[in-house]
């Protein structure tokens, strides 16, 4: 191919927000596309193959056109925006960032950010019940909370329930010092954080107070019957599959449910079967629910953490592979083995026919 070079016009403004802190971001489009790029004055000269340097002239008017938007460009979505561009479709990253769900208390825009995250959001929009399965930091609870947030403030549900399973909220519990909220509180924190963050703690409180908002453990739900409401269970996979059933059984009329877990992170005692694993091999078939399966490409977090997920992810389908071929050489073995075995028995079958006779 032959080598080319074009000029991409950034204006003085954003050039800070699209190049990243000390040019970091331009080093990794220039790495990622193996291309060469220049930056002075406010202007770019990209230099490499002809295909590669169209890509990289894209990329960069995809992030131009996030930053004239008002975001504040991350390196998690110039790995995205390239990740998009190896399968033409770099222009997705535009058109997710139009998805506005709510604000933070602090005025910051709360958007999906990858492909799957904005099928999530489109799940609960249309389903009644979506299961978001997928690693941590793929902000399953973080846009399920904000959904229900905005569903609540428009009236579309009279009250919103947060749950998750507490493992030792058993007998063990009983035994720690404290009423029931400052023993269940520490198996709930991560869920008040969110909602703090969002709508603020003095709306929470005034909610809460009225009964409007609650924040509970899944053993809470037995007997009740939850009409008009939004509820989320968090952290699912560590549910049993009796928990889950009498979970889904409390489901009243106009109410909208997400359910979310990370099948890799179980907390259950060792031979217990996860309600979430269970749920999904049941229910798949099941009209009116949403299954959405987020993965590594969908972690917001700390590039590093993106590495991480997909390092696991990777090993564990390595493990599986040898295990499977471990199992087919087994089951070949023995076959084999009691191919030999019968063919032993017929000749000693014929051995005796034989003296008899």
């Amino acid at each position: 191919m032959s080598i080319v070079e074009t000029m991409i016009d950034i204006p003085v403004e954003h050039t800070k927000n699209v190049f990243g802190q000390f040019d970091s971001y331009i080093k990794i489009i220039e790495k990622t596309l193996n291309v060469t790029i220049v930056a002075r004055d406010g202007a770019l000269k990209v230099i490499g193959q002809d295909a590669k340097v169209t890509k990289a002239k894209s990329v960069f008017s995809q992030l131009l056109e996030l930053s004239r938007r008002g975001n504040e460009i991350t390196e998690q979505q110039v790995n995205y925006a390239l990740a998009l561009g190896m399968d033409d479709n770099e222009h997705a990253i535009v058109e997710i960032d139009t998805d506005l769900i709510c604000h933070t208390i602090n005025g910051k825009p709360i958007k999906p950010k990858t492909i799957g995250q904005k099928t999530y959001i489109d799940a609960i929009r249309k389903k009644m019940i979506v299961f978001g399965i997928g690693p941590a930091g793929t902000g399953k609870t973080y846009l399920a909370m904000a959904m229900a947030i905005t569903a609540f403030k428009n009236n579309e549900v009279n009250k919103i329930i947060m749950t998750r399973p507490a493992i030792e909220a058993g007998e063990k519990l009983g035994f720690l010092p404290g009423d029931l909220q400052s023993k269940v509180d520490p198996y709930l924190r991560p869920l008040y954080d969110a909602l703090y963050q969002i709508m603020g703690a003095e709306s929470y409180v005034r909610n809460s107070e009225k009964g409007l908002i609650e924040v509970a453990p899944l053993a809470y739900m037995r007997g009740r019957t939850l009409d008009n409401a939004f509820i989320i269970l968090d952290e699912a996979q560590n549910t049993t599959p009796a928990q889950m059933k009498m979970f889904l059984t409390r489901i009243g009329f106009g109410s909208k449910v997400i359910i979310t877990g990370d099948l890799s992170q179980k907390d259950l005692p060792v031979g217990q079967k996860s309600g979430l694993d269970h749920a999904i091999k049941v229910l798949k078939k099941v009209d009116d629910l949403g299954f959405c399966y987020l993965t590594s490409q969908d972690v917001v977090r700390h590039p590093l953490v993106q590495k991480i997920v997909k390092a696991y992810d990777d090993y564990e389908a390595k493990v599986q592979t040898t295990q499977k071929v471990n199992r087919d050489s087994q089951e070949v073995n023995k076959s084999t083995n009691r191919s030999s075995n019968d063919e032993k028995r017929d000749n000693y079958k014929k051995k005796t026919r034989k003296v008899r006779s």
